[in-house]
């Protein structure tokens, strides 16, 4: 039968392991078991010097006692986390009681071992988190360097989204700030809509017409899209714009023909009153238009979309 460091030997990239305990035995033990089962080891005696360890360069897992003098484990890991959320942190505790272990994860640990610690057990843990975390990191580099624009979001929270949605996004809404794991600011709600059987759904944000479409399945609280700028986003067009609305049906009449290069004349005859009928309306068209020359009423009449 194989040797049990044979079978938990890494067939990867090697695995980097940052120990640490505050007890020198503990962590002599730990390295010669780690070592012998292939993974390179860094050795921390202290929270504070796995603080120092993890900025300097950050390790592929963190195997963490928690019952150290100075920062104990639980103060570490949640250090930890404030640069690096999803490092896998393997605690190595002698507390087995249900309060400790919530605390754990509650703190961001993602797995325990409890001593006496097994050494293949504690190995083949250690690969299994390494495992995900550099996928997941393979998978979000991936994404940051995708041109189109991404982003998620669960429950009203931006989880994340890449280079290219922050460029689009803080163009748009220049104002904006986008933080990952925060709310989502108020102006960006609309990105959370869902269009018919997860169908794309297109929103006007900042002057830009955009089109979100769904990468996540339909129904679901975590929302991942990508977006795409359709061009600036179209007027609001209403039903009939104030000025128009004050023209009488003889006016309106008389400014279309106006607007057709016709003559007072030329006016009386197709609609079949005197010229001085006409330059009456003319007078009240240019009054409720707020203009003064027969070529800015022509032009008032192309922008009401007076069928000219």
């Amino acid at each position: 039968m194989n040797d049990s460091s044979d079978q938990t030997r890494p067939l990867g990239p090697r695995i980097e392991v940052l120990v640490v305990d505050d007890q020198p035995d503990a962590l002599r033990l730990l390295e010669r078991a780690l070592t012998d089962a292939g993974l390179s080891v860094r050795m921390a005696a202290s929270g504070e010097a796995a603080l120092e360890a993890v900025r300097a360069h950050c390790p592929d897992a963190v195997l963490l006692d928690v019952q150290m003098d100075g920062i104990n484990g639980f103060e570490t890991c949640a250090q930890i986390r404030l640069m690096h959320e999803d490092l896998p942190i393997v605690f190595t505790t002698g507390l087995d009681e249900t309060e400790d272990i919530v605390r754990g994860f509650e703190v961001g640990g993602t797995d325990y071992v409890t001593k006496p610690v097994s050494a293949p057990v504690v190995v083949a843990r250690l690969m299994a988190h390494t495992r995900v975390w550099r996928m997941m990191r393979a998978t979000r580099e991936a994404v940051q360097a995708l041109e189109v624009p991404m982003l998620a979001a669960d429950a009203g929270r931006l989880l994340w989204l890449n280079r290219a949605a922050r460029t689009l996004l803080q163009t748009c809404l220049p104002g904006v700030t986008l933080t990952d794991d925060a709310p989502l600011p108020a102006a960006l709600q609309g990105l959370l809509q869902e269009g018919a059987e997860g169908e794309s759904i297109q929103i006007e944000l900042g002057g830009m017409a955009l089109q979100v479409d769904p990468v996540s399945e339909a129904g679901s609280t975590l929302r991942v899209v990508s977006l795409a700028v359709m061009g600036r986003a179209a007027p609001t067009a209403t039903a009939a714009p104030p000025a128009a609305s004050r023209l009488t049906a003889r006016e309106t009449e008389v400014l279309l023909w106006v607007a057709r290069g016709k003559t007072n004349r030329d006016i009386a005859e197709i609609l079949g009153m005197s010229p001085r009928t006409v330059n009456k309306h003319l007078e009240h068209v240019f009054e409720k238009l707020g203009v003064e020359t027969r070529t800015a009423a022509a032009a008032a009449a192309q922008r009401l979309q007076l069928g000219v």
